[in-house]
């Protein structure tokens, strides 16, 4: 039986309060008669024998890549790069599909006699992995046999000796990678696309780079230039990585990347209520609803953030697919809309939102309220290809609790940047102008991220730029349910409940406005005609 696709629900008397995320936490929402609601497509039907599928893909790639035994030998470095924690969301359940994939590939590499072998976990600007997030993401036979001789590494993309300059792009754009990666005779990638901007030529010419080369497309005039960083065609995003990823393809640097993608199967049974239509709720669901609501509003809140992060997904492989870096993106974002693409009928003047606890930046962490504007104002108002759900000018409402708190060993440079520079301006252009470049060379920030756990201390300034195009678009954003402080600090405007927000949007885009919500988990990408 064929799982059900999306479709747009219009919100009549008899529909039933719309479920949002608020954080760790949901809240019931009736909304206006007339709303539209877009809810996603239903899980797509997991690949019964993964590894199968695997070796198959490493055996029939994509492009013009010869089959991967066919491209190993004796004598030959092999680097084998990954995503690292930001991906996916939640963990998923053991084994991970990188395990999966790379003991594939550990596997051929030792029948083909290949033993100058590498892991390299593909951070960017991120926080470096701990150990445990390590084993669970590789498993312990593969942990095991790189980790303790030195043979598992993590990007380090402030390391002098570990970056390699392989010239600068026809447009002046510096292309900067893994010294280690840049050397190999064979580039592995292991991606997991859980939306359509991952991927592709973005792998190595951002997740193995340096801050020399990223900042010629996380800056705010690509961001504004992207039109949906989920539709490849229209993001001046994908546009630098893959003149990058050209360059690096040019240079010599021979790249077999391996894509996967994962069905939206999110949320283990005590959870399932959030994916399922609330009109559909059967009692066991309203009972779980009720019971998991009663639990997150008693508990103290650093309980409550533990039980959400303990969460490990029942998601599973969906497709897999390897070769050439083009030709396996373009049949794994085929896959990605395949599962995510929902057709909408025009825009909207007022978009909602139910924003949950985590994004790909606060995995075992706090969701502090940088990262909750670029969740709702970088990836979720990003969530369409043609155009966005709501009309320029329009209102976009976020539900959140948009906690004024930091995490003090992930998030550093995040705490100075609210504490300082939103409280001087909110504009984009002026503090990418007056504030990136001290924040990206500090020392300190600097240390914390080659030798902690720490982000990038250019990264909060990115998360920031990423809401540069909803900025622009948008007449006003409203957090329901905020820290006002914290949202007021943001540039937002606090609402108590989604009744205030409803009344102070009219404000803006005038009496008897169009409302659409978008309705998440699982994942939904707007196809907007």
């Amino acid at each position: 039986m064929s799982p059900r696709p999306g479709f747009v629900l219009d919100v009549d008397r008899s529909t039933p309060p719309t479920l949002f995320w608020h954080g760790e936490g949901f809240r019931l929402e009736k909304l206006p008669e007339g709303s539209r609601v877009v809810y996603p497509p239903e899980p797509h039907t997991a690949i019964p024998d993964p590894r199968h599928a695997i070796r198959q893909a490493l055996h029939h790639p994509l492009g013009d890549a010869l089959p991967l035994p066919e491209q190993l030998r004796p004598g030959m470095r092999l680097t084998i790069a990954f995503d690292d924690v930001s991906l996916p969301l939640p963990p998923m359940r053991r084994p991970d599909v990188r395990q999966l994939v790379i003991e594939e590939v550990l596997e051929m590499a030792a029948t083909a006699g290949v033993d100058d072998v590498v892991l390299v976990a593909a951070l960017a600007l991120h926080r470096r992995m701990t150990d445990d997030e390590l084993r669970h993401a590789l498993g312990e036979r593969v942990f095991d046999a790189f980790a303790p001789h030195g043979l598992l590494l993590q990007h380090d993309a402030e390391d002098p000796t570990g970056v390699v300059h392989l010239g600068v792009t026809d447009t002046g754009e510096d292309v900067e990678i893994n010294k280690r990666a840049a050397e190999s005779d064979l580039v592995v990638y292991v991606n997991i696309n859980l939306v359509a901007m991952d991927g592709g030529h973005k792998s190595v010419a951002t997740g193995l780079a340096s801050y020399r080369s990223i900042r010629h497309h996380h800056n705010v005039a690509t961001m504004r230039a992207s039109r949906s960083f989920m539709d490849q065609h229209h993001s001046e995003l994908h546009s630098s990585n893959w003149r990058m990823g050209r360059h690096i393809a040019k240079s010599g640097v021979k790249i077999f990347q391996i894509e996967t993608t994962l069905n939206t199967d999110t949320f283990p049974n005590q959870f399932r209520f959030l994916q399922r239509r609330e009109w559909e709720w059967s009692l066991k669901d309203r009972a779980s609803y009720a019971a998991v609501s009663r639990a997150t509003a008693a508990a103290p809140e650093r309980m409550t953030r533990s039980i959400f992060h303990s969460i490990r997904s029942p998601h599973a492989m969906s497709s897999v697919q390897a070769g050439e870096v083009e030709a396996v993106h373009a049949a794994t974002t085929r896959n990605v809309y395949a599962q995510q693409l929902v057709e909408v009928d025009g825009q909207t003047d007022i978009l909602t939102l139910g924003l949950p606890y985590i994004c790909p930046y606060n995995v075992d962490s706090i969701m502090n309220p940088i990262l909750v504007a670029c969740l709702g104002l970088g990836y979720f108002f990003n969530m369409y290809r043609g155009k966005p759900l709501v009309r320029e000018g329009g209102v976009l409402i976020m539900s959140h609790p948009t906690p004024w708190s930091f995490h003090p060993v992930h998030h550093p440079s995040y705490v100075d940047f609210f504490e300082e520079v939103l409280a001087e301006t909110t504009d984009p252009v002026e503090i990418e102008a007056r504030f990136e470049k001290s924040y990206a060379t500090d020392p300190w920030y600097v240390h914390l991220y080659r030798t902690s756990y720490a982000y990038h201390g250019v990264h909060p300034f990115y998360m920031w730029y990423w809401c540069a195009h909803a900025l622009e678009h948008l007449g006003s954003v409203i957090v329901v349910g905020g820290n006002r402080s914290a949202v007021r600090r943001l540039g937002f405007k606090p609402a108590s409940t989604m009744a205030d927000a409803l009344e102070m949007a009219e404000d803006v885009v005038g009496p008897s406005p169009t409302l659409t919500h978008l309705h998440s988990p699982p994942l939904a990408m707007a196809d907007v005609r």
